[in-house]
């Protein structure tokens, strides 16, 4: 059937769709520019206050925003050890005792007071560190036998004198006992600040963290005033 129109009659045409498209994503757009200003009122304020951590929050809670400082403050809520804290300050022990059983043959053969007095100064920082580490492990229930490590633990711990290189400590005297005991204790603090860089980065308890903050800064003085030596 034909239908029939007025010669003036207007048809109003739909527009065209890549129009419509564009209309949209403005609108769409305004919207999220609005919803933006609404939720930071002051961009300011957002800025000085650092990078944000998104914190998940528990079955059927909403995550949490925490600004960093919040987020450092829950981890001292929440500092449980795990196992990189427990075989930092288990292996530490026999590392410091090493360290100990090297500065006790100072006395009777350094010839130089400024070795001696090092050593001095060396067992008095490790003696009450291995004391400090000791307690740790009793109180949060790891002591025992591991306290004092094993075979395998002993070899594998960086910068450890070889019994071999021990026996050669003891028989030296004079400026080339003074040479030994340098060379083997910088070796020796290089490993410790290796141990305590790791578990910097793979611990999770807070003391445990401050213990290998004061190895480092302790040990890498030390290592610098014994190359002054040689």
């Amino acid at each position: 059937m034909h239908i029939s129109r007025a010669p003036h009659e207007h048809v109003a045409k739909a527009p065209p769709r890549r129009t419509r498209f564009v209309t949209a994503s403005v609108a769409a757009l305004a919207v999220l520019v609005l919803g933006g200003c609404d939720s930071d009122p002051d961009p300011e304020s957002a800025a000085e206050g650092g990078p944000s951590v998104i914190v998940p929050g528990k079955p059927g809670e909403a995550n949490r925003k925490l600004s960093a400082e919040e987020a450092a403050r829950q981890r001292a809520e929440d500092d449980s050890p795990n196992s990189a804290d427990v075989a930092y300050a288990r292996m530490m022990i026999e590392h410091h005792t090493q360290a100990l059983e090297m500065t006790e043959l100072a006395p009777d053969r350094a010839k130089s007071t400024q070795v001696s007095k090092l050593a001095e100064r060396i067992a008095a920082t490790q003696g009450p560190e291995i004391s400090a580490m000791k307690g740790w492990l009793k109180t949060h229930g790891k002591a025992g036998k591991a306290e004092h490590g094993d075979g395998h633990e002993h070899a594998s711990m960086p910068g450890m004198a070889t019994e071999a290189q021990l026996r050669k400590l003891r028989a030296a005297r004079g400026e080339a006992f003074d040479r030994l005991f340098l060379t083997l204790m910088i070796t020796h603090h290089d490993g410790a600040i290796t141990m305590a860089t790791d578990v910097k980065g793979q611990g999770n308890n807070i003391q445990i963290e401050e213990m290998a903050d004061e190895v480092v800064a302790q040990q890498t003085s030390e290592i610098t005033r014994m190359r002054d030596m040689l």
